[in-house]
């Protein structure tokens, strides 16, 4: 893996008052975001040079390796800065939860939560154009934009693992499980479809036809 930051690039950040920079951490692996910390010049060059998250504790005016007492390090995929150079973008490989309560991410308190059952204007076209457009314009730390980086082989094990869940889910004769599991295997394969240009229009041709063929039969 070859490290593109340098020296001159680091020290061209915009730290605050204090030589701090915020630092957001992603999953590269769900593209969840799991923390936010703060960094200075000289843990940005640990973590570069370590490629494992080292932050600055405010707190203990000290630096602070991420998962030093725990073990839950986080090994760096890769660091991004926005267009003001003010804040950082650091997508990791984590090896246990993020947060010091035990939760996978520090964002576990909703404040708000928008209600898509209410929301009469989404549907599986809706979610398709998104995913779609997750392909065309890749986001850095999506989730999305990680499976059609890995390509073909991931997203059928993915499908393949999803599968599963719902048998699984299903056989214990749990409802809200089987939901789950099956709004997880439907995403999955919209994400096969993109990949392979099938639309959800070329589904219910094919659902149609069939329904026709069984008519005709019947007839």
């Amino acid at each position: 893996m070859k490290w593109r930051v340098t020296l001159i690039e680091i020290n061209e950040l915009k730290y605050d008052e204090n030589g701090l920079i915020p630092a957001i951490v992603t999953d590269v692996e769900s593209g969840e975001v799991l923390m936010l910390a703060y960094m200075n010049a000289h843990s940005l060059r640990i973590s570069i040079d370590e490629r494992r998250t080292c932050f600055w504790s405010r707190s203990r005016n000290d630096l602070w390796r991420k998962g030093e007492t725990s073990g839950n390090i986080q090994e760096i995929v890769s660091i991004k800065t926005d267009c003001d150079k003010d804040t950082l973008l650091i997508t990791v490989k984590k090896s246990g939860p993020a947060c010091h309560t035990g939760s996978e991410s520090c964002f576990f308190e909703s404040l708000y939560d928008c209600d898509f059952n209410k929301n009469e204007s989404f549907s599986l076209g809706t979610l398709h154009d998104i995913i779609k457009d997750r392909k065309i314009n890749r986001v850095p730390g999506s989730y999305t934009t990680y499976l059609f980086e890995k390509g073909i082989d991931k997203i059928l094990k993915k499908i393949g693992e999803e599968s599963t869940e719902v048998v699984i889910a299903a056989k214990d004769a749990n409802r809200k499980e089987t939901i789950y599991e099956l709004a997880d295997l439907v995403y999955h394969a919209m994400v096969l479809m993109t990949e392979m240009e099938i639309t959800p229009d070329d589904i219910i041709k094919e659902l149609a036809l069939r329904h026709l063929d069984k008519e005709e039969k019947t007839d």
